[in-house]
């Protein structure tokens, strides 16, 4: 399996066009082959220059970690703003705003709906 970490490092180096002398040197890293072996997936850098990775490209540790697909930072409390950004379909945004003020008989009919789409089983149960 690719080690996530040195896909994302070269993947974001790549985007930017920057060779990787050029990013140890803005890392102030001091050898080529230490960064070289972070990309390779040899080795990994310490938690703070993880941190100095992240806000080099501006993403979140999270996503250079392979924890998250979502490239930028997410402050903490905006986690719901994070999320609607990251969705690209309107109707999607719209659906999920809708759920906030939806009522409980609303929610139901929706899980069983969702159950129908994804070709699961329903019973009377369900429907009650």
């Amino acid at each position: 399996m690719k080690n996530t970490l040195a896909q994302r490092l070269k993947e974001l180096r790549e985007e930017k066009r920057w060779s990787k002398t050029e990013v140890a040197d803005q890392l102030r890293i001091k050898t080529l082959s230490t960064y070289a072996n972070w990309e390779y997936g040899i080795r990994s850098p310490d938690y703070d220059t993880l941190i100095k990775i992240a806000k080099l490209y501006g993403v979140s540790t999270d996503y250079l970690l392979g924890l998250t697909d979502w490239r930028e930072p997410v402050k903490e409390g905006e986690e719901e703003k994070a999320f609607l950004r990251n969705i690209s379909h309107p109707d999607l945004k719209r659906w999920f705003i809708g759920l906030s003020t939806a009522d409980q008989d609303d929610l139901e009919k929706l899980r069983i709906m969702w159950k129908l789409i994804k070709g699961e089983k329903i019973t009377l149960e369900d429907c009650d």
